[in-house]
C-alpha cells in the first residue's frame, strides 16, 4: 500500500467517524428534549441547537424529527435486545432462560422507563412513507428479540423443563409471553395515580413473571 493510499483511508476512516460521532451527538440532544419536553413540543431547531448544529447539518442526517424518533426507537431496541440475549446467556436452561427474560424486560421498564415507553408507542407512531435504513434496522432488531424468546423455548423444550403439550407454537408463546407482562408492567406504572390499584407493585410483576413461567413449564 502506497503512502498515498494508506493517507486516503486514514481520511476515509476518519470521515466515518466523526459522521457516527454527531449522528449519535443529534440523537442524544433529541432525546433529552423528547423525554424533557416531549415530542411534539420539540422542533427541528431545538434538537439543532441542543446538538450544536446548524439547522441545515441536522436536514443532512434527517429528514424530520420523526426520523430522530425512530433512531431513538432503535436504540432503545437494541438495549432490550442487549438485555435478553445476555439473559438467554445466563440462563441455565429453557426455563431458567425464559423467567430471566421475563426479568429483564421488566428492570429495562424500571431502570429505562424513558426507552420503555419510547418502544411502547413503536406500533402507534407513523411510518416513513418510503421504507428506510432505520425502518428495516428497526424490524431487524424486533425480529431479534422475538427470536431471543423464541430460543429460550426451543431450548426449554429440548432439555424439557418446558412443555410440549403447551407450546405448540414457540412463536405465538413468545407473544403471548410479552403481551401479558407488558399489560401487567403498564398497570404498575398507572398504580400511583388510580385509585383501588394493588400497592405492591413489584411484587406483582414477579407473580405474574412467576406465573407466566410455570404456565408453561413442563
Amino acid at each position: 500500500m502506497t503512502q498515498t493510499k494508506a493517507t486516503a483511508d486514514l481520511a476515509d476512516r476518519r470521515r466515518l467517524l466523526e459522521k457516527k460521532a454527531r449522528y449519535e451527538a443529534i440523537v442524544d440532544a433529541a432525546e433529552q428534549m423528547f423525554f424533557s419536553q416531549g415530542f411534539e413540543h420539540t422542533t427541528m431547531d431545538d434538537i439543532a441547537r441542543r446538538a450544536q448544529l446548524s439547522r441545515a447539518l441536522l436536514y443532512v442526517y434527517f429528514r424530520d424529527k420523526a426520523a430522530i424518533m425512530r433512531a431513538i426507537m432503535l436504540r432503545a431496541a437494541q438495549m432490550l435486545l442487549s438485555r435478553f440475549k445476555k439473559a438467554l446467556e445466563q440462563g441455565q436452561d429453557g426455563v431458567a432462560q425464559i423467567e430471566g427474560i421475563g426479568r429483564a424486560y421488566y428492570l429495562f421498564s424500571q431502570q429505562l422507563p424513558d426507552y420503555f415507553d419510547v418502544l411502547t408507542n413503536v406500533s402507534t407512531f407513523p411510518e416513513p412513507e418510503i421504507a428506510d435504513e432505520l425502518q428495516h434496522e428497526m424490524l431487524s432488531c424486533r425480529h431479534d428479540i422475538n427470536q431471543t424468546m423464541v430460543a429460550a423455548l426451543l431450548n426449554g423444550l429440548e432439555d424439557g423443563t418446558l412443555s410440549r403439550d403447551k407450546i405448540v407454537d414457540p412463536l405465538q408463546t413468545a407473544f403471548y409471553l410479552q403481551g401479558a407482562l407488558h399489560g401487567v408492567i403498564m398497570q404498575t406504572r398507572r398504580a400511583c395515580c388510580e385509585p383501588g390499584s394493588f400497592a405492591d407493585a413489584d411484587a406483582l410483576v414477579r407473580y405474574t413473571i412467576k406465573s407466566l413461567t410455570t404456565s408453561i413449564q413442563a
